[in-house]
This record gives C-alpha cells, sequence and structure tokens, in this order.
C-alpha cells in the first residue's frame, strides 16, 4: 500500500518513511548534490537565479470580469 503524505509537513525534521518513501530517488540526488558541489558553486548557482528572476517582468494577476461586477 502506497503511503500518501505531504513531506513538506511531515518529514521536516527528517524522512518518515524511510525507504519507502517515494521521493527517495530526489533525496540520493540531492544528497549528492551536497557532498560533491562546493559552497561557491552553490552560492554562484544561487546568484544566477537571482539574477534571472530579477530580470523576468513580473507576473500580473488580473480579476476576471465576473469578479469586478457589482450586482
Amino acid at each position: 500500500m502506497d503511503q500518501k503524505i505531504n513531506c513538506a509537513q511531515a518529514c521536516v525534521n527528517g524522512c518518515v518513511l524511510g525507504d519507502k518513501c517515494p521521493n527517495i530517488e530526489f533525496r540520493e540526488a540531492a544528497t549528492k548534490f551536497i557532498a560533491e558541489t562546493p559552497l561557491d558553486k552553490m552560492l554562484e548557482i544561487a546568484e544566477a537565479s537571482l539574477r534571472k528572476r530579477r530580470m523576468e517582468p513580473p507576473k500580473w494577476i488580473l480579476p476576471t470580469d465576473s469578479q469586478t461586477d457589482n450586482p
């Protein structure tokens, strides 16, 4: 039986499912990335991501016509 849990809430202090975790492949990849990537490289990646986000135009969420009509 597959267990369905919200990992963001249930696993705050560590994985609660252990070897039955549905995200085990991502956990292994993240562990490998952290172990093999120097901190300077991680900071460079983060800075490049922030720079890219700042260059993108803002995404506006406009109300639909039905929300703006007052009966």
